[in-house]
């Protein structure tokens, strides 16, 4: 039995050369309703096909996923949801939405979350999502199609919990990452 994490594919959403923070928090919403734009690689395939059950987060770009390796999600949930950018509402300022990302995500960890969930409530959100992956395993072999930083935290807690790892997670789109159970 195993647990598989897999981020999602690339998102049909293009990114401007600059953009205010103010406009970013609007992209950010667009980001969250986009779909999918390319397919999956043959190794995402391959190691997509050994699971037995099929969870994915709520969001479209990881159901679309889902969907563009021709299979069909067991469990939806937002439990596995990503975890939302705090935005600051700068008007004057433009920069790469790249930047904006890296630097909101880095206030992030380090505290602050204005309306979003907050690191401490995400890590809470993890251990729970760890939990039901595992409870999930039971069945067999489960796929986890999900996001970037969610993907690394449920990753951490599967470690905390003696889960090993195959294959740590990356943030790159298609990226896996497996995870055994502890032997006992």
């Amino acid at each position: 039995m195993a647990i598989i994490l897999m981020r999602h594919g690339k998102p049909d959403h293009p990114a401007p050369a600059r953009i205010s923070a103010l406009a970013m928090a609007h992209w950010c919403e667009q980001y969250n309703l986009a779909q999918v734009s390319d397919f999956p690689p043959e190794r995402s395939q391959m190691i997509a096909q050994q699971a037995e059950v099929i969870v994915t987060s709520t969001l479209p770009r990881a159901q679309s996923s889902v969907d563009q390796l021709g299979m069909q999600a067991d469990i939806s949930d937002a439990l596995f949801r990503e975890v939302d950018i705090p935005v600051l509402p700068l008007r004057t300022l433009h920069l790469p939405p790249a930047f904006w990302l890296a630097l909101w995500r880095l206030l992030w960890f380090c505290g602050y979350s204005g309306s979003v969930e907050s690191y401490k409530a995400a890590r809470q959100r993890a251990k729970q999502a760890a939990q039901r992956l595992i409870a999930l395993s039971q069945q067999g072999t489960v796929l986890l199609v999900g996001h970037g930083i969610m993907n690394k935290m449920i990753a951490r807690e599967l470690r905390r919990l003696g889960w090993q790892a195959e294959k740590h997670a990356s943030s790159r789109h298609w990226s896996t990452a497996i995870y055994h159970r502890p032997f006992i």
